[in-house]
């Protein structure tokens, strides 16, 4: 008789855990519209008559991630009158989100492009909306030591989310068409819906803003007063800026640059790939329990910056499809590292007395180089080629490690 080993019984425990399984579920719920307004619209596009720098411009609806503090201090000082100060602010935003998703099916990228991009604008909005919720109701619900695992746990529903959005989203496309796809989609924000109503709001102390200048000034200042507030933002820009320039035109080199179809990309590059980057989020995850932050954080993007050169030998090698699985298998794993260590970061940074303001912030900062880099991605592939684009992305992933190094001693983590 086998026995269980003390790997498998921690699992077991943290599989038990109500709070894992809560953010688990709210992680899915956060990862489905991203990738709807993302890369599997570029998709959408891409397989129309849309040029690279269209494409890459289309990348822009993601703009609302990066300006979500500007108005999280609405959803720390204002409250539902339903369900309490976090949930409420999620049932909300996930049933706009429903609607708003199965609204893009009604458009298209040849005959009404401009309507179909304020639609996925508008959802991106929503969605950045319930990140704020989402994030805010993850600080409070989980204790210090639980955050490794609460961010693997996140990580790895949203990157099933993701799977769906973009792997099973391409292949439904290929075969049922992008409306019905997108329908079917929208159904899948049930799934937040549910959770929200049978989850426990987390304990607050009384802390909600008394007005607009409570729930802005005090988080702002308490932040920007820390010793180490310039590094910490330096890094938060920065650590993940390599591997979102990359994403940025993966789908279109894949379908434009190689010529694989969307159920190859579908079934491989989406499915396999995010399947991999939870494997590599609960290894993360379970790493940072042996480890300290600031090592995860080192070798995990130091993995991610050098994953990316593989894709130099996919633009070498051509239409291969077993060169094309290991490259996006490899570069998703070592990005799952990296998101685990990242979040779990971020989440350290929380003052509880301004959660939904001050990590609204940070991930905002965060996302500043995926919702901007498209553009610049389009020009570089249009006019000097996928070879040089992906060196820039190699180059790209240093500058946050290098700070990250220089600023180990003044922001407090070892």
């Amino acid at each position: 008789m086998e026995t269980i080993t003390p790997a498998q019984a921690s699992m077991f425990r943290h599989l038990m855990n109500p709070r894992l399984v809560v953010v688990m579920f709210l992680g899915f719920a956060s990862g489905l519209p991203l990738a709807l307004t993302g890369s599997t619209l570029e998709a959408w596009f891409a397989t129309s008559d849309k040029s690279y720098i269209e494409i890459g411009f289309i990348t822009l609806v993601g703009t609302p991630y990066v300006f979500k503090f500007l108005w999280a201090p609405l959803v720390d000082r204002y409250v539902w009158p339903f369900l309490g100060p976090r949930r409420g602010w999620m049932l909300v935003t996930q049933l706009l989100l429903l609607g708003g998703i199965a609204s893009m099916a009604m458009f298209d990228p040849i005959n009404t492009p401009l309507l179909l991009a304020a639609m996925a604008v508008s959802v991106a909005f929503v969605s950045a909306t319930q990140d704020i919720a989402v994030d805010a109701y993850r600080v409070e619900i989980l204790p210090a030591e639980e955050r490794g695992m609460g961010a693997a746990f996140s990580v790895a529903a949203y990157r099933v989310a993701i799977i769906l959005s973009t792997g099973v989203a391409l292949i439904m496309a290929d075969n049922i068409g992008w409306e019905k796809t997108y329908m079917i989609m929208a159904g899948l924000m049930a799934v937040g819906i549910v959770t929200t109503i049978l989850c426990l709001e987390p304990e607050h102390f009384d802390h909600r803003p008394k007005s607009l200048y409570d729930a802005i000034v005090p988080p702002f200042l308490e932040f920007i007063r820390r010793p180490a507030a310039i590094w910490l933002l330096l890094i938060i820009i920065f650590y993940k800026f390599g591997d979102a320039f990359i994403m940025k035109m993966q789908t279109a080199f894949l379908i434009r640059g190689l010529g694989f179809s969307l159920t190859e990309i579908g079934t491989v590059t989406k499915i396999g790939g995010w399947g991999f980057s939870i494997l590599g989020a609960f290894l993360g995850g379970a790493i940072m329990t042996r480890i300290s932050l600031f090592k995860a954080l080192m070798i995990f993007g130091f993995l991610q910056a050098f994953s990316n050169l593989l894709f130099l030998w996919l633009a070498w090698v051509g239409h291969n499809f077993t060169v094309m699985a290991t490259t996006i298998l490899v570069e998703n794993f070592c990005s799952g590292l990296g998101v685990a260590a990242f979040i779990a970061f971020l989440m350290s940074l929380c003052n509880k007395r301004y959660t939904a303001f001050q990590f609204a912030i940070f991930t905002a900062l965060s996302a500043v180089a995926r919702e901007f880099l498209g553009p610049l991605s389009g020009y570089l592939v249009e006019y000097h080629g996928w070879v040089t684009f992906f060196i820039t992305t190699f180059v790209a992933s240093f500058p946050g490690l290098i700070f990250l190094w220089l600023a180990r001693k003044r922001i407090g983590i070892n």
